[in-house]
């Protein structure tokens, strides 16, 4: 009998077995997928032998994702970028990133220099970001839509500005987005300290950059079960638990179920009262190979388009040019995509690419893939936050909750995994805490009454 068995090697099961594993705690993992990761994984496509996923990305203000992947030695596996490139349709870019300033004007110079913002616009933007510089509502009730139009947001303000950003941070519509998580957004990584916004980006398939924090846990004794899908969990925390799985049975004194909404509600059926206020939100991935580059940015977000974001993965990973160039475009929120055949995905995003970067008219295409996610993440509705259980709120003693659904502060995130994962590990053990949040700096302290 173990100590603890974790139901779910993504990246919430994966935080939680590291911390108790390196307190002596005997874990086991049990997964039922061949690999690890849950929804940060890639894998070898079949048709075009080429390994794929859907591209996460870090902030500097992820304190416990950057704190994991620095005691599994990935530190040197991430890019960091300190700007953002925000490109229009002709191929006109706006810059932005730290200048010099201190926080929270350390982005202002090259702000005010974008030339896809118009004064009104960036004037709309200033008023609407002050009102997150101290920091955020508590009240989750109220829609980001709600206050985009509140607070007197222009048409190209919200196209330019606050669509790719929170679009892409919280994966849906306005409607579907509180204004506590849109705020929180802006006041972590835009505002309170001058590297919080730093873009991260995993210089390895998910499936392996992860693999290195389950091979650290092992090291520290975790065990990992693969291809055991648990489908019962009887017992009590007086005598243990028992958990019939595919791969066999497995015995532990407490239990973790650090799997999604939807599959933890079938191990326990107390959660459905809870679950039913919960909705997915889509993501979908085009994955491009070229016979030469067509464009020498790593990584840009696209503006007037339904592509969010395209990711130069070859550069990104270092990859040698005979390996041609791979891009990744990534369409948040993709509703629409999900009803879409393939062929019809691929020549849209590559006719709207071409708005971009000219050379994708006249580029050989080697190779083409599709990944939709359906369940890529789920939504901060306004309201959600009441529903969203405590780590220690399964309904029954000894089994505690984890991912990023659950009460985290954070929205669906994989700093929000992460968080759960520890707030997980430390209702077994107070040996295990969450990390500190970046600090302010610059002026910020100043604004936020911490000197």
């Amino acid at each position: 009998m173990k100590d603890v068995i974790i139901v779910g090697g993504g990246l919430a099961g994966l935080t939680a077995a590291h911390a108790l594993a390196k307190q002596g705690i005997a874990v086991q993992v049990l997964e039922r997928r061949p690999y690890i990761g849950g929804r940060a994984y890639s894998y070898e496509h079949p048709a075009l032998n080429e390994v794929i996923d859907c591209q996460h990305v870090m902030l500097g203000c992820c304190t416990n994702l950057v704190a994991l992947c620095k005691a599994a030695g990935l530190a040197d596996k991430i890019r960091w970028y300190d700007d953002l490139t925000f490109l229009e349709p002709g191929g006109r870019a706006s810059r932005i990133g730290p200048s010099g300033l201190p926080a929270p004007g350390h982005n202002s110079l090259s702000f005010l220099k974008a030339p896809m913002l118009g004064f009104a616009d960036k004037a709309a933007i200033v008023r609407g970001l002050l009102q997150f510089l101290r920091g955020y509502p508590t009240d989750d009730t109220e829609s980001f839509a709600s206050w985009l139009k509140r607070t007197g947001q222009t048409e190209r303000a919200i196209k330019h500005f606050w669509a790719p950003v929170i679009i892409g941070a919280l994966n849906d519509r306005f409607e579907n987005c509180s204004l506590k998580y849109a705020g929180q957004v802006f006041h972590e990584s835009f505002l309170k300290a001058s590297t919080a916004g730093r873009l991260g980006i995993p210089m390895m398939p998910l499936s392996d950059f992860y693999g290195e924090v389950a091979r650290a846990a092992e090291e520290q004794g975790a065990e990992f079960v693969l291809r055991a899908s648990v489908e019962n969990i009887s017992g009590d925390s007086a005598t243990g638990f028992t958990l019939q799985t595919t791969a066999g049975v497995f015995q532990a004194r407490q239990v973790i179920v650090a799997l999604p909404f939807e599959q933890a509600v079938k191990l326990l059926p107390e959660l459905t009262s809870t679950i039913t206020h919960f909705v997915h939100a889509p993501i979908t991935t085009v994955h491009l190979w070229w016979e030469n580059e067509i464009t020498d940015l790593d990584h840009a977000v696209l503006l007037d388009t339904t592509i969010e974001w395209i990711f130069h993965k070859s550069r990104i990973r270092g990859y040698d040019a005979s390996r041609g160039s791979y891009t990744e475009l990534v369409i948040s929120a993709s509703h629409r995509q999900l009803k879409q055949e393939r062929d019809e995905i691929i020549q849209s995003a590559i006719n709207e690419l071409a708005l971009f970067f000219p050379k994708a008219k006249t580029a050989r295409l080697l190779k083409t893939g599709v990944l939709k996610e359906a369940r890529a993440t789920f939504s901060v509705l306004p309201g959600l936050d009441r529903y969203r259980p405590a780590q220690g709120e399964s309904g029954r003693p000894g089994i505690f909750l984890a991912g990023d659904w659950t009460k985290t502060g954070w929205p669906s995130t994989m700093e929000g995994a992460v968080r759960s994962g520890l707030l997980a590990a430390s209702s077994i053990t107070e040996r295990v805490n969450l990390e500190p949040d970046l600090p302010a700096d610059g002026i910020m302290p100043w604004i936020l009454g911490n000197f």
